[in-house]
């Protein structure tokens, strides 16, 4: 039997008596606690009695459950002193059981071990909220028998997907234990009473790893079949990394991960994508993966900001959108960027581009030449821009402007500026163009935007005719004439109602040439054609192709062809042989190149 005190923002204050060991808070009908507004989910949290006292759990939902300030997963045990915020609601415990009023100092109390901020765990549940946890109960599951609990439509049968070995991973003997073993190991944290949040993530990692050996030592009734190496990782992940991804990420052949729901993850290898047999436990489990990677960048998202932009430590490109507007639950798109910093050789090798393309662009980038690098979702625009980048001449300055940091640039005098969304007020947020108005008091030799995608367009072009040549930019558009068309209308979301010829007289001035990237059905990614701005003529904006793609009907792959010149001589090789730079006019010959 305990006591709840609630006080609200408007000053009023009620008293519940609770003559159970539990007690469910939420809006749901079957809480005990009924609190209502639109920052407390059905299910919030429950208090729960254990050996040592009354506890409070929080049950996944996004705002979080606060005590004495921290938001936590898991806090006890509860003394009268300990405020307990949920939504905007105060709550205070009083254990009636105890003779004498329980206010346990922080030194005599298991810290909130499970601080959310660091992200470093997720809390299974009971069987009354399974849906909004991790995984389900296993606390009483020394007997029960090794059988999967994952839902019916993890599958492939459910999706019509046969992947050979996809059903035997699903049901591995494992997936139950490695639920179990989490549980334990959250218990044994709480027991050590560790602060977690002071360890550094090596000490967090090895002192965890080293938990869960003890506990699965300790643990009888491990089948011996198990593969306990295999078990340890696969809680550690859980535990504290980002769960069956991990291996992903560590896998060089994986370009990209897609996570559509917690029971479906596709990957990307060589082009082609495949339905991979790791799975999540649950939605909440995916939800601790996208917290645990937008947390530390300062990035957040919840049901007001349910779609966010981040980038792993190596720069991996990662998107993430929740419920209400992710219908089939939290999905995940991961980016992975090579480990080994690609070159103009590389690329070369890949059939990316040819010999007599590289130079051209090479002699682009050293003679201060604007660039944009346009193309479709997935075709490269953005490695193509940091191979670029890394033309330019050591000893100029650089400012690096994007949404998330992704370009890593091999060079000694850069500077990385990253947008900042807005915060849980809606306050404090700022734009790519902000940014690009900033670095232009700066003294930037060169200023290299990740993607132009909106009014920055504008602020961008200005620079490129101030004294700011060499830029590098790129944008989405399916072809060199198109890129151009789309750059107009970004300049015209800024706003300032300029005439189109004026815009199109910017654009001309600014831009120089025109790098055309496609990724093709085959998984083949090409510079499918370089062409450049030759000036305005009728109004219109002049282009003539320098070099293009030539697709071979008869190929098994929309990506075969060979890479040929156009004949055409780019109008500003004439100014850079009266300076007397050294330049080869053969590279634009009509053949193979």
């Amino acid at each position: 039997m305990f006591s709840i005190t609630i006080s609200d923002d408007g000053g009023s204050t009620r008293d519940i008596l609770i003559e159970a060991d539990q007690a469910l808070i939420g809006k749901s009908a079957q809480a005990c606690v009924r609190l209502s507004g639109w920052r407390v989910g059905r299910e919030h949290a429950r208090i729960v009695r254990r050996a040592n006292g009354l506890l409070i759990e929080d049950l996944g939902q996004i705002l979080g459950t606060w005590v004495n300030g921290s938001r936590i997963v898991r806090h006890g045990p509860l003394g009268f002193a300990d405020e307990i915020v949920i939504g905007c609601y105060r709550l205070r415990v009083r254990d009636q059981q105890t003779s004498t009023l329980v206010q346990a100092s922080p030194a005599d109390r298991a810290p909130a071990s499970l601080m959310v901020p660091k992200g470093i765990f997720t809390r299974p549940s009971s069987d009354m909220t399974r849906a909004a946890a991790n995984v389900p109960d296993v606390s009483e599951a020394s007997h029960a028998p090794l059988a999967t609990d994952r839902p019916e439509s993890a599958n492939p049968a459910a999706h019509g997907l046969g992947t050979p070995g996809f059903a035997p991973a699903i049901a591995s003997h494992n997936f139950t234990w490695r639920k179990r073993i989490h549980e334990r190991l959250l218990e044994t944290i709480d027991l050590r009473r560790r602060d977690l949040n002071r360890m550094s993530d090596g000490e967090l990692r090895d002192e965890t790893a080293t938990l869960i050996r003890e506990i699965i030592a300790a643990e009888g009734s491990l089948p011996p079949h198990l593969d306990h190496e295999q078990l340890c990782r696969e809680v550690l992940d859980e535990a504290i990394g980002l769960g069956p991804l991990e291996a992903l990420l560590a896998d060089d052949s994986v370009s990209e991960i897609m996570v559509n729901r917690h029971d479906e993850i596709f990957v990307e290898r060589g082009g082609r994508i495949t339905l991979h047999p790791a799975a999540f436990s649950s939605d909440r489990a995916v939800l601790g993966v996208i917290e645990r990677i937008v947390a530390p960048i300062g990035r957040r998202i919840d049901e007001s900001s349910p779609m966010v932009d981040a980038r792993l430590k190596d720069g991996s490109r990662v998107n993430a959108v929740i419920p209400p507007l992710a219908l089939k639950g939290p999905t995940l798109t991961i980016r992975k960027f090579a480990r080994r910093q690609l070159d103009i050789e590389d690329m070369i090798g890949f059939g990316s581009l040819s010999a007599a393309m590289a130079d051209f662009l090479r002699v682009c980038v050293e003679q201060r030449r604007n660039i944009v690098v346009s193309g479709g979702t997935g075709s490269g625009k953005t490695t193509f821009l940091n191979l670029l980048s890394n033309f330019i001449p050591d000893g100029e300055r650089i400012i690096t402007i994007e949404d998330a940091a992704e370009l890593r640039l091999n060079h000694s005098h850069f500077v990385t500026l990253e947008a900042r969304p807005s915060n849980l007020e809606g306050r404090g947020a700022i734009s790519i163009r902000e940014l690009v108005r900033n670095a232009l008091r700066m003294r930037p030799d060169r200023i290299v935007i990740g993607e132009c995608r909106g009014g920055e367009a504008l602020d961008m072009l200005q620079a490129m005719n101030t004294g700011h040549e060499g830029s590098l930019t790129t944008l989405h558009a399916n072809s060199p004439r198109d890129a151009l068309s789309r750059l107009e209308t970004l300049v015209l979301m800024a706003g300032m109602e300029l005439p189109l010829a004026a815009i199109r007289e910017q654009i001309a001035s600014a831009i120089d040439i025109v790098v055309q990237q496609t990724r093709f059905s085959c998984g083949a990614r090409r510079i499918t054609s370089i062409a450049e701005v030759t000036g305005m003529e009728a109004g219109r904006i002049q282009l003539q192709e320098l070099f293009r793609f030539v697709r071979q009907a008869s190929g098994q792959g929309h990506g075969t062809g060979q890479f040929s010149g156009c004949d055409v001589v780019p109008s500003f090789y004439d100014e850079l042989r009266e300076t007397g730079v050294a330049l080869d006019m053969r590279i634009f010959d009509r053949q193979s190149t």
